[in-house]
């Protein structure tokens, strides 16, 4: 009996046979997952628009535009740029292997498809995209904000934290594309050379932004930092406004994004009764004595209330 995958794992299926698209359908839905059908590049696009699917099968060679252009432009919705995209083909030369992972594939499977080695690659597929989904959660978290591009300057992935950075000192909600910009131009300048330094994002009339390059990822990927130059962290704003130690300006941050104890602990690393003991020591030096007083006064110091 087919293993049954998690119903939420929606695969977007985009072929031009109508049999490939009958047969591998049936596969899918009786391994468990939703399936969404494209007979184009342009109707994968469309789909994609409106919903993110965890995993894309693609094909190759259709007519007008090919799996390989599909591909690249999917890439380049943000939305849809973590979801791994396997390439069907009964092209095996090694120029068409190359470019279908150039143009963001992480896998590609030869004609006529093996339903088990497809629910194989799938499985692990979708695995490995939990874990960087999680990998990034987790930094999130810990306040990080980090971007990481390929050797072009397009992004492949960015904290939220970071993006909200971005946002907030380029002054528009699509910050990541003029970032991506001066990195481009950045690697570039720096194309097979030394690429360690950082660089200083300004726009009239907002914070600056200083990018640190912290190293190489992976096959063309980089992991850079964000930082708002002069700038003060929230955890930083709290400790000086009410005189708190480091950890106790962290709890207080956490406690005013309305996270509990045991969440704290987790983010920080702390135990559950670690936290107690710096939330009673906050409760002291703000003068309050509960964690919703203690969230109000953050939030009106973070905000300027």
């Amino acid at each position: 009996m087919p293993e049954a995958a998690n119903p939420r794992d929606i695969v977007l299926l985009v072929d031009d046979s109508p049999e490939a698209l009958g047969f591998l359908t049936e596969a899918l839905e009786q391994s468990g997952f939703s399936v969404l059908i494209a007979t184009s590049g342009n109707a994968a696009l469309n789909i994609a628009d409106r919903i993110t699917p965890d995993l894309i099968l693609l094909d190759a060679v259709m007519p007008g535009m090919d799996g390989f252009d599909t591909c690249a432009r999917l890439k380049a919705n943000a939305s849809v740029a973590q979801v791994p995209v396997v390439f069907m083909t009964g092209l095996t030369e090694t120029e068409h292997v190359v470019r279908a992972l150039e143009a963001g594939g992480v896998d590609y499977l030869t004609k006529p498809i093996n339903i088990d080695e497809l629910r194989a690659r799938i499985r692990v597929h979708l695995s490995n995209a939990r874990s960087a989904q999680s990998a990034r959660v987790a930094l999130d978290a810990a306040g990080r904000h980090l971007l990481a591009v390929r050797g072009d300057g397009t992004v492949r992935w960015s904290t939220p934290q970071a993006t909200r950075l971005v946002n907030a000192a380029t002054g528009s909600d699509d910050g990541l594309a003029v970032v991506a910009a001066r990195i481009a131009a950045w690697m570039q300048e720096r194309q097979g050379g030394d690429k360690q330094g950082s660089l200083t994002l300004h726009q009239a009339g907002q914070t600056g932004l200083q990018i640190s390059y912290l190293g190489a990822i992976g096959a063309n990927e980089y992991l850079f930092r964000l930082t708002a130059e002069n700038g003060i962290s929230d955890d930083e704003m709290l400790r000086q406004h009410f005189h708190l130690t480091q950890r106790e300006s962290e709890v207080l941050l956490w406690i005013a994004k309305g996270k509990s104890n045991r969440d704290i602990g987790e983010i920080l690393g702390l135990s559950a009764r670690t936290v107690t003991k710096h939330l009673e020591q906050i409760y002291v030096k703000l003068g309050v004595e509960n964690r919703a007083s203690a969230a109000v006064k953050a939030t009106q110091v973070l905000h300027g209330i």
